[in-house]
């Protein structure tokens, strides 16, 4: 028999609210709600650490499936085979090992929401049983000829270029029409420039919490200066992982020591002519890169910013940067295989 008892491991872990203040966060949480309601698959595209998982809930929750289960796949976490069984079932006897009928997610997701996260990642074999799942609402288990239907919701998630995995032939584009009804880009870190303290202040509360103390820690103004001006390429799972780590080490009311690398090995050599002072990296100086590494660094990163606040609308881009839309397509075409990096 089928075990209806396994439904909760397939559940993602309870999440957090989203917070935030800037005007990226809001207009992401205001598409975000909009498409809730609209019951065909979006596409979810953030960079790690941005929150895609707590987005696909929120859809979910806000969508007028909120009732029904939500089930979530790590595509890549897992081997083709394994994959394949995870996503629709077997039957008793399909291969060895398998020795009861197990149901999948898409079975699992019945008049619910199937959230398939890294879905860039799932090879072409099953991308086809994918998007026949999706378009005919229908599947077989491994080793049974008969057709299963389910009612299921897709929300995918990823930080790949699919349209250029469709043109290099590693995603099938019939898939990335049907999973593609609406395409929304969660805002990475530094284009949320005014939720970065929100976030510092809250995670310090959070952990000041579960370490039993009475107060939340505030931080000094180099602190802050330090959280502010640091690039955040892992995003808010690195601001949290970071805030924490620091309410933890310091135990103090106000937290003045920012420590962002914690494999900083604090017996490794050091160069000759340094002495007994310690130098990080954040706080190195900036004269030993050259200027054009310089100008190149800030250029990528302002085109990043532009981008994600407008939502990859490359005028509106070129407008927030000052820059003609020629000016703004030239500067765009220079960094283009650096602004698809991660």
């Amino acid at each position: 028999m089928e075990n209806h008892q396994e439904d909760a491991l397939y559940q993602p872990r309870n999440l957090p609210d989203a917070i935030g203040v800037s005007e990226a966060f809001l207009e992401f949480q205001e598409d975000l709600s909009r498409v809730a309601k609209v019951e065909r698959p979006v596409l979810i595209i953030g960079e790690r650490g941005t929150g895609k998982e707590l987005a696909a809930s929120r859809l979910h929750f806000l969508s007028e499936r909120w009732e029904g289960p939500l089930v979530a796949l790590n595509c890549a976490a897992l081997s083709e085979s394994v994959l394949e069984s995870e996503l629709f079932g077997h039957e008793k006897g399909a291969f060895t090992g398998a020795s009861e009928r197990r149901m999948g997610r898409f079975e699992l997701a019945e008049g619910g929401t199937l959230f398939l996260d890294e879905i860039g990642l799932v090879s072409i074999p099953i991308q086809e049983k994918v998007l026949r799942a999706v378009e005919y609402r229908s599947f077989e288990r491994l080793g049974s000829s008969d057709s299963i239907q389910v009612d299921a919701r897709i929300v995918g998630a990823t930080n790949a270029d699919l349209p250029a995995m469709v043109k290099a032939g590693t995603f099938k584009d019939d898939l990335l029409d049907r999973l593609s009804f609406e395409v929304l880009y969660l805002p990475p870190l530094r284009a949320r420039k005014e939720d970065i303290l929100y976030l510092a202040r809250h995670f310090a509360a959070q952990m000041a919490h579960e370490l039993g103390r009475d107060e939340a820690p505030t931080f000094s103004a180099s602190a802050e200066r330090k959280i502010e001006r640091y690039g955040w390429p892992g995003n808010i799972r690195e601001l949290k992982n970071v805030v924490e780590r620091s309410v933890y080490r310091s135990g103090a009311d106000v937290i003045s020591d920012i420590e962002f690398n914690p494999f900083s090995n604090p017996y490794a050599d050091r160069e000759e002519g340094e002495g007994d002072a310690e130098v990080r990296s954040e706080d190195a100086p900036s004269a030993v890169r050259s200027l054009s590494d310089e100008i190149k660094e800030l250029e990528i990163r302002r085109l990043r910013e532009a981008l994600s606040a407008s939502r990859n609308r490359q005028s509106a881009a070129a407008e927030k940067l000052g820059l003609t839309y020629h000016q703004f397509r030239a500067l765009y075409r220079k960094y283009k295989d650096l602004l698809a990096q991660v």
